[in-house]
């Protein structure tokens, strides 16, 4: 399993795309009129958007309080310091628990049965070996000190005791948050958007010119957003 986190390890920032591109295949329903009634969408729109917005939220505060440089060296796992403060105090791995969330969550949202079944769990399978890469790199390295850290805090679960006060103790860098995760909230809003107008026409009542005007208008503003936020991190206006 080692040997396989370290080979994902390398192309895990593709993953989350390919995962998403993955969501657009057709399948049966999770969610259906047969059996919800003719108000089923509402479902999966309810419950996906509340999975999926809660693991970037995780992602977000992670990111805020404690960051942890997600490149490695040369594409292998590495770390100059063991982080355990912030989120990382009440989870070992915060940022692919939001992840995780983050894809079961569209993948509720946009009904699709083939998503959950198949690649969710395929997803697990790749985290679980990366997360066992990464704590055999860690355990070589810092010895005691990371066993020290398993024992007192969850590999995936997260320990919610306490947490309000670490976030209130610590100082909250949301522009760090908007600065390292454009690309990866970019994307994410726009597979949202594009799920909400053609997956669930019951929003626009089926009305195709009011669906792809929003979409336009959507597409034009997430543009304004991913290109602001590029200026200001390739300008060093803001210092994540």
């Amino acid at each position: 399993m080692i040997t396989i986190g370290n080979f994902f390890f390398k192309y895990r920032n593709f993953l989350f795309i390919f995962l998403y591109l993955a969501l657009f295949i057709p399948s049966p329903k999770i969610f259906t009129a047969d059996v919800f009634g003719s108000y089923y969408y509402l479902y999966p729109l309810f419950i996906g958007l509340f999975i999926t917005i809660l693991g970037q939220l995780i992602r977000g505060v992670a990111i805020s309080l404690a960051y942890i440089v997600r490149g490695g060296k040369n594409k292998n796992v590495y770390a100059d310091d063991l982080v355990t403060e912030g989120f990382f105090n009440h989870c070992r791995n915060p940022l692919y628990v939001g992840n995780i969330l983050m894809l079961l969550g569209v993948g509720i949202l946009i009904n699709s049965l083939l998503f959950l079944v198949v690649f969710m769990p395929l997803f697990l399978f790749i985290y679980q070996a990366i997360v066992l890469a990464e704590e055999n790199f860690l355990r070589n390295k810092f010895g005691a000190q990371f066993d020290a850290y398993c024992s007192r805090v969850n590999r995936w679960w997260i320990n919610f005791s306490g947490l309000g006060k670490t976030i209130s103790s610590m100082y909250f860098n949301g522009k760090r948050w908007l600065i390292k995760e454009y690309n990866t909230q970019t994307i994410w809003m726009l597979g949202i958007v594009v799920i909400l107008l053609f997956y669930h026409p019951q929003l626009t009542d089926g009305n195709e010119t009011l669906r792809n005007t929003i979409a336009v208008v959507a597409a034009v503003l997430l543009a304004l957003y991913y290109l602001t936020i590029r200026y200001l991190k390739k300008s060093n206006i803001w210092k994540g």
